[in-house]
């Protein structure tokens, strides 16, 4: 399946639904009542081709496939970053790789991942600020209760799952967080009784249910299909001649895929579905454990998997439904990334951004108004997962991966307009195009602890806890860095 990338140069308009400032010099024009409810559905590791509306055979998601024919498709919309932390703290704050201050996953601190500074611009900080009750429902990632990136102080009114994202990988855990309290469940190591994401989706119609009346900003972020491989049951893969983790994993996203459905028909019943957005990606590429990737074709045939720079790694399977202002079965190459987010609800509701954002707006975009969209001169990456820092651009047709970042800035190029599949490097046929690239991924990289090609490892743990304003205390090797997810 091509996937060409967008080839128009537009220009931004002034003028789309609301008033809009990027330097907060402007304050929002738009009534309460007029603003559209937001909900953004994430989910953790799902491969570009693991949903039927980018060609996925063997795992049925006709909810998410309703959506996407009724909504906006995107072709070449890009995870904030190929590992979970980094690309929800793209989403989060609007920065690319480059300029975000969380760049990897990172050791496990008390009950949470590297926290997000304090006085960070987030978007349920923007959409508070907007006048949205802003609720978080599922995995967080980006500091624990007890610190600067609690959800509770970086925006959030509700908080329902989980901070840590290595606790999360259990589907039945021990409690999950409602608010900063521990709520304990009825698990342990042999019984089994309450699923995660059952609990995540109850809580996310009583949200819904409990602020219809007002406008609100759900971020719903889900942990399947992440590993571990744990469901209730089968469904109807049960009697499939399928080895039995691939069962679990088809269950487990049909599963989630039924849950968006109740969602969806949730939103009908209360009438206000046509004051409702309704946005869903994936933080990054697919895991392709136990050999999952090739067995569903998880890829869409796209090359590499999450941690990789390649297309596998960090393309994302975007939709966007709004019924009455999206156009039904409406396609988009836009190019885009999640640090679009923040200014496009920016402009959705008026709310300036505080600071700065390396996203643009794609309101234009999702109301059918492309000749308005402003484009990216490039999108860029750049991670550390594990042993082996990486880069990555897209810039126009090109992309331009660097694998290994140890052995020198070597960067591979691809025409992804004939060459989606990235198998033919043309950095040697091309070589004012990757100057471009090598100038670009020097220029758009600004010093961090979590990317320093000049010490080893790449990661300095110390350095980033106490940017956090956390006390360094050496406990084990696994504090030299790690990758858990």
């Amino acid at each position: 399946m091509l996937i060409a990338p967008s080839k128009r140069i537009g220009v931004i308009i002034a003028a789309a639904l609301f008033s809009f400032s990027c330097n907060g010099s402007k304050k929002s024009t738009a009534s309460v009542a007029a603003k559209p409810n937001v909900i953004y559905i994430l989910a953790d590791d799902l491969g570009y081709g693991e949903v039927g509306y980018t060609g996925q055979k063997m795992i049925q998601t006709p909810e998410l496939d309703l959506l996407a024919k009724n909504g906006m498709r995107f072709t070449d919309h890009y995870c904030g970053n190929a590992v979970c932390a980094a690309s929800r703290a793209a989403l989060m704050t609007g920065l690319h790789p480059g300029h975000a201050y969380i760049r990897d996953n990172s050791p496990g601190y008390p009950e949470g991942q590297t926290p997000l500074p304090k006085g960070t611009e987030t978007i349920p900080k923007l959409m508070q600020r907007a006048g949205y009750t802003t609720g978080l429902i599922g995995k967080w990632g980006l500091g624990s209760i007890n610190d600067s990136g609690s959800p509770l102080t970086q925006g959030f009114d509700h908080f329902y799952g989980f901070t840590d994202q290595v606790l999360a990988h259990n589907y039945y855990p021990e409690y999950l967080w409602s608010q900063d309290k521990k709520v304990k469940l009825n698990n342990s190591e042999t019984e089994h009784n309450d699923y995660s994401h059952d609990l995540l989706t109850i809580d996310a119609l009583k949200f819904i249910k409990d602020n219809k009346k007002k406008p609100f900003f759900l971020y719903l972020a889900y942990t399947i299909p992440h590993v571990d491989y744990q469901v209730p049951d089968l469904a109807q893969y049960k009697d499939k001649d399928w080895p039995e983790n691939m069962k679990i994993h088809a269950a487990m996203t049909s599963r989630m895929d039924g849950d968006i459905g109740k969602i969806k028909r949730l939103l009908e019943t209360m009438g206000i579905s046509q004051n409702t957005i309704i946005m869903f990606n994936s933080d990054n590429g697919a895991h392709g454990m136990f050999g999952s990737a090739d067995f569903f074709n998880l890829t869409a045939d796209l090359r590499g998997l999450k941690r990789d720079m390649y297309e596998g790694g960090v393309r994302s399977p975007m939709i966007a439904y709004w019924p009455g202002k999206i156009k039904a079965g409406s396609v988009s190459n836009h190019i885009s990334a999640f640090w679009d987010m923040l200014p496009t609800l920016s402009e959705l509701t008026g709310e300036p951004v505080v600071g700065k954002t390396d996203g643009i707006s794609i309101l234009p975009t999702l109301l059918g108004k492309a000749k308005e969209q402003k484009e990216h001169e490039y999108l860029y990456w750049e991670l550390y997962p594990g042993k082996t820092p990486n880069q990555g651009v897209r810039f126009g047709k090109w992309k331009g991966v660097v694998a290994d970042r140890t052995k020198g800035m070597n960067i591979e190029l691809y025409d992804l307009t004939k060459d989606f599949r990235e198998q033919k490097d043309e950095a040697k046929d091309y070589p004012k195009v990757v100057e471009q690239i090598r100038k670009i991924m020097l220029e758009a990289h600004t010093p961090s602890p979590f990317w320093d090609v000049t010490t080893k490892p790449f990661f300095n743990l110390k350095a980033a806890m106490e940017a956090s304003g956390l006390k360094y205390v050496p406990k084990s090797k696994k504090d030299a860095h790690s990758n858990a997810e």
